[in-house]
Order: C-alpha cells, then sequence, then structure tokens
C-alpha cells in the first residue's frame, strides 16, 4: 500500500511537534557549544540522508564556527524497516578529519550497529575527537551499547518518520516525528 497524497494522513501519532523539536534544537546547539570552547572548528558529520534537516537546525543553533561533511552509511535495504546488520558506506568524507573534533550529527540511534562501525571508521581517520549527537534514541532495540554524548529525545520502539526521517523515502518532509501507519509500513 502506498503513501497518501498527504502525507500526515499516514500517521497514527505524532510522538514530537515541531515546536518540542526546535526547542530541544536550541538546547542541544548551547550545550555543544558550551562543550567546544576553543576556536578550533568543529567538524560535523551528517548522516545522510536522515539527519539533515537535524544538521541544518543544530548547525544554526551552535554558536561557533562548523564545518560540514556528510557520509552516506546503510545497514537497511530498500523498504525494508529492519535493520540487515551488514554496514556499507555508500558515500565517504570529502575533506580530512585528522586531528579535528568531530561531531556525529544522526538521526536515530536503533540498534546501534550502524554508528558503532561508523563511530570506528572515523576515529581510524586520526581525529582529535569523535562524539555522537542524535535526535532520537531507542534503546528498546540496542543491540550494541555506544556513548552518546548528547540525545534529543528517547523514543519507544514504534517505527518513525518526519523531520529527516523516512520510509522508503518518503515522510522526510513532515515538520513533525510521528509513528507511520502499520498498513504503510509495506513498500
Amino acid at each position: 500500500m502506498g503513501a497518501s497524497k498527504n502525507p500526515h494522513d499516514d500517521i497514527s501519532e505524532v510522538l514530537l511537534d515541531e515546536a518540542k523539536i526546535a526547542a530541544r534544537v536550541k538546547v542541544l546547539g548551547a550545550e555543544i557549544t558550551a562543550a567546544y570552547p576553543g576556536n578550533d572548528e568543529l567538524v560535523l558529520v551528517s548522516v545522510l540522508k536522515g539527519s539533515l534537516v537535524f544538521v541544518g537546525d543544530l548547525m544554526r543553533a551552535i554558536d561557533r564556527n562548523v564545518r560540514i561533511d556528510v557520509m552516506e552509511v546503510s545497514s537497511y535495504g530498500g523498504g525494508n524497516t529492519e535493520s540487515s546488520g551488514t554496514v556499507r558506506i555508500l558515500k565517504d568524507l570529502s575533506g580530512t578529519i585528522e586531528g579535528r573534533d568531530v561531531l556525529i550529527v544522526e538521526d536515530i540511534i536503533d540498534t546501534g550497529i550502524t554508528l558503532n562501525y561508523l563511530t570506528n571508521y572515523l576515529a581510524g581517520k586520526s581525529p582529535r575527537s569523535v562524539k555522537i549527537v542524535t535526535l532520537l534514541s531507542k534503546p528498546a532495540r540496542r543491540v550494541v551499547e555506544i556513548p552518546v554524548e548528547w540525545m534529543g529525545f528517547e523514543i519507544p520502539d514504534k517505527f518513525v518518520v518526519g523531520y529527516g526521517l523516512d520510509f522508503a523515502e518518503r515522510y522526510r518532509n513532515l515538520t513533525c516525528i510521528g509513528v507511520l501507519k502499520t498498513e504503510k509500513q509495506k513498500a
């Protein structure tokens, strides 16, 4: 069953509305600013495609010089809602991170497999530090525990879309984060 013409019609429950997300992103930006008091540029590594909206809002809430780079990493395939457990880098960094402070910007931590792989991969590129900020954490599904310095919201084990998160490349444009109706979770 495909997506409805209006993506809001496919949401069974709004978990986080636009105002709540914006307020939390502002707080995260202030906390990150305080954690990096030096003059060195902070490298934000956005994990495509889901974190694009989050990194855009977050970088404007950080009061210091930042550089943006992107990576595309996948452990999902097609319209699957479950991780395959195999991580692939589809797009690597464009610039060097050697000797720099790196902040991985993730949309959601589910099993932790992808982010664990990515953290180790980036650490191998000799940065000064690698830390993580995630908008959402779903601890009920965690397989690999990873240190997360900043987290927006902890959510229940429900399939969510919106604010950059998708299902089959749909729903990213929703300004809220909502639970996708079960019947819409089929490609």
